[in-house]
């Protein structure tokens, strides 16, 4: 039976602020949300430490790159034939079929909420050492005093307004960009004035050599390289507040993971250089306070902590837009409750669904904290992440070639870009997802002891995504009428591959269930 063309979802009452974000917002707010001196700070010692790496670190962070790029070429032309707020759930679902397009929408929902506990922490605790404040710092009662007002300010700055929300990162990025970019000036400074660490190095070309890895090493970098691009897809997920909707964050989505490797290459470089690759595994759980007090001295060192602060709580933030406005999709779609499709009347953000991401990642936060005074399980779950995040940006690459199979092999160009570039990025993530659970199933190869028999970082992230299966069989129940969609009618049409500036998502026919 041929599907009847309906009109695409439409949002009840009021809808998100159109034209609110320029182009350079969405790069912004892209940048920001993946932390970047955050990421550094708790990730690098670790690459560093991989066996065979070492000065090699620079080269797993490219190589890193290059998955990200190829799925940020994904969203780019995705969101150029579908502006939705929901992304990955609205073009899964489009090309895959409903069961797993909600999936790839809980997926993201449940990477935001797992990592809002470590970001909130971080938070908390540098605002304590911004002040001297170490008793404070290594209390857990006060970390999660300070981590919950820090999702209540963020989730409040998100709920007030998208604007606000776009000043608060552009002041927060810019901090933590030039804070870095002057650290790595410093650093090398002293490095070839010979004033840096007893067992300073100077850089060379071969430490962004992939080739001179072996192939474990590099695999194994790469399952921690790859979490330190996360988030960059939160620019994207501002698409319908966003002037250019259905180019604009495209573009900025690609441009924020160049200027991430840029960051990540010079910084990583400019780190292992001041004092050798050993001060770095020494001190992995958090590299630039280390080598902030060694590099600048005091109190200058203050400027590297206030960076990382900044990073962490300007990721607080950007990790609940997306998740916000992803859930409104859902609503919006019908696979969930309407209640969360909600758009305050004057500040036109998801109030519902914003609200209760607050309220959802302050009693993870709490939960997470108060049972793990040690903060082992914090470790975990962020190697947990790996899961959920390989698994939605595996499958919107995929995505992207079965709803762009038609205009494919109309040009070499849209084969490259739109069909061979997002499926190796697909096939890529694929590879780390293995990998992870792989290396994360072995007994002593992470930080906490095993729940129940199971590896922690399995529990949670293998365990989440189960627990998306379980809703998503729910939520099919309740809502026949979106699970009755048939996969694969929805395609890119002629000219789909090319930029209308008057596009629009809801100008999408939508195949009606039969």
């Amino acid at each position: 039976m041929e599907a009847a063309a309906i009109p695409a979802p439409q949002a009840e009452g009021p809808t998100l602020k159109p034209n609110a974000l320029g182009f350079i917002q969405n790069v912004v707010i892209g940048v920001a949300s993946t932390a970047p001196a955050y990421s550094l700070a708790a990730t690098l010692g670790f690459v560093v430490a991989v066996a065979g790496v070492g000065l090699q670190a620079p080269a797993v962070l490219l190589v890193s790159f290059v998955p990200i790029l190829f799925i940020a070429a994904a969203y780019k032309y995705l969101n150029r034939a579908d502006p939705d707020c929901g992304t990955s759930f609205a073009w899964g679902t489009r090309a895959l079929g409903p069961q797993v397009g909600w999936l790839m929408g809980w997926a993201i929902i449940a990477a935001d909420i797992i990592v809002m506990a470590t970001l909130a922490q971080i938070a908390g605790k540098y605002t304590f050492l911004l002040f001297g404040w170490d008793s404070a710092a290594n209390s857990t009662t006060a970390q999660i005093i300070a981590a919950v007002a820090w999702i209540a300010i963020m989730t409040w700055i998100c709920w007030r307004g998208i604007e606000l929300s776009a000043i608060t990162q552009q002041f927060l990025l810019g901090f933590e960009v030039i804070v870095l970019a002057v650290f790595a000036v410093v650093v090398l400074v002293k490095v070839y004035g010979g004033t840096a660490g007893p067992n300073a190095i100077k850089p060379t070309l071969e430490w962004f050599n992939p080739f001179k890895l072996s192939a474990s090493a590099l695999a194994d970098g790469v399952l921690l390289g790859v979490f330190i691009y996360w988030g960059w897809d939160s620019g994207v997920a501002v698409n319908e507040e966003s002037e250019a909707s259905a180019e604009g964050p495209g573009r900025a989505a690609v441009v924020s993971t160049v200027l991430l490797l840029v960051i990540y290459l010079i910084v990583s470089a400019a780190a292992q250089a001041y004092d050798g690759p050993g001060l770095l595994t020494k001190n992995a759980d958090d590299v630039l306070s280390v080598l902030g007090t060694s590099a600048f001295g005091s109190p200058w060192d203050k400027l590297l902590i206030f960076a990382v602060l900044t990073s962490a709580s300007a990721s607080t933030q950007t990790t609940i837009l997306p998740t916000a406005r992803t859930s409104l999709s859902m609503a919006r779609w019908g696979s969930i409750p309407k209640y969360f499709g909600k758009i305050h009347p004057r500040y036109l953000t998801p109030s519902a669904s914003t609200i209760w991401m607050g309220i959802i990642s302050i009693i993870w936060t709490v939960v997470v904290l108060a049972a793990n005074p040690a903060q082992n399980v914090l470790g975990d779950s962020i190697s947990a992440l790996g899961f959920a995040i390989c698994f939605y940006y595996g499958l919107t690459g995929l995505a992207c070639v079965v709803f762009f199979r038609k205009e494919l092999f109309k040009s070499a160009r849209n084969l490259f870009l739109a069909g061979i570039v997002p499926l190796l990025g697909f096939l890529m993530m694929g590879a780390i997802f293995i990998k992870a659970f792989h290396d994360y199933s072995k007994a002593g190869f992470n930080y906490s002891p095993p729940f129940l028999g199971i590896e922690v970082p399995i529990a949670i992230g293998i365990g989440m995504l189960l627990l998306g299966v379980v809703l998503m069989f729910v939520a099919w129940i309740v809502y026949p009428k979106f699970f009755g969609r048939r996969p694969y009618i929805e395609a890119g049409g002629p000219g789909s591959l090319d930029y209308v500036p008057e596009s629009h998502p809801h100008e999408l026919s939508v195949p009606e269930a039969t």
